[in-house]
């Protein structure tokens, strides 16, 4: 990063078209990681896996937060794809962390250059938050109140979220890029990882073929290691443990060219299980469950 604060965004983010293959982690922050935690996490991002990006997930509601994710992801040298956090409770909890988050936006001179993106998530077609005309006028009035700032807005949801609700044409009209979740374990055609691209490459095609060319990352993305309450299969071939996880991403990376063809970037969700149990590229030790550094170009 520069020494100061640049004067402008011109030329500051890559092209789109180089933004493919491994891009960065999803990043849980219902922990509330004071800053030292988060600069050490991100800086092992960017310097162990070269990932450009974190994607938020979960939220924290500490007083300050977002500068302390700003001033993290400054010194590491990541962009951030910001989430404004609905839950699962049907609360209006997400007003405040939006009104909060647009405040810090606005307030810290450096966010703007972190923050490479805004969500609405994690999954509001999904869960039916909001239908898809309000969601969408939500994502049209986030627009206008960061329009100065230059920040996109989109929401964070699967293909077959869209797909349930009649294509959800009104919210991909506003959103301005697609962080599209791939979560294939959860297929009623799921087996093994390493047999997944068939699920990938369909949820890819409907992304691409709706999408009216706007740029594509798969933010939610990944193979659980173990199963729980809430995370259980549709499919009984469908096969959770590590060696599956590590062959997911071993899948996705072996189709880089792929990925740079049709100009697509992908997380990695989670950075540790800590974060959530079984999706981490570390343990609860702080232990890498698999060797793990995929492709950032081909």
């Amino acid at each position: 990063m520069p020494s100061g604060v640049p004067s402008s965004l011109d030329n500051w983010w890559c092209p789109p078209s180089e933004e493919y293959g491994f891009v960065g982690f999803s990043y849980e922050v219902t922990a509330c990681q004071d800053v030292n935690t988060l600069r050490r996490e991100f800086m092992d991002i960017r310097e162990t896996f070269k990932g450009r990006y974190v994607r938020m997930y979960g939220f924290c509601d500490r007083a300050g937060f977002y500068d302390d994710i700003v001033t993290a992801a400054w010194d590491a040298r990541l962009g951030v794809h910001a989430l404004i956090w609905f839950g699962f409770d049907g609360g209006n909890e997400w007003q405040t962390r939006k009104n909060h988050l647009v405040s810090s936006l606005y307030s810290n001179p450096r966010a703007k250059f972190i923050t490479r993106v805004v969500q609405f998530g994690s999954e509001p077609l999904y869960d039916r938050v909001l239908t898809p005309q309000a969601l969408a006028q939500e994502v049209v009035s986030l627009k206008r109140q960061l329009g100065s700032l230059g920040i996109p807005v989109t929401i964070s949801d699967m293909a077959y979220s869209y797909q349930e609700n009649g294509g959800a044409k009104v919210v991909l009209d506003a959103i301005d890029m697609i962080d599209g979740h791939m979560l294939p374990f959860f297929s009623y055609q799921a087996s093994t990882a390493s047999k997944s691209w068939h699920i990938v490459q369909s949820d890819l095609d409907w992304f691409i073929a709706n999408g009216q060319g706007k740029k594509i990352y798969l933010s939610e993305n990944g193979w659980p290691s173990v199963t729980s309450q809430g995370v259980q299969p549709n499919s009984p071939n469908a096969v959770s443990n590590v060696d599956n996880e590590r062959d997911y991403y071993t899948l996705l990376d072996s189709h880089c060219w792929y990925f740079k063809n049709v100009g697509v970037g992908w997380f990695a969700h989670i950075y540790s299980d800590n974060q959530e149990p079984g999706y981490g590229i570390y343990d609860v030790n702080g232990r890498a469950k698999f060797w793990f550094r995929p492709q950032t170009s081909c």
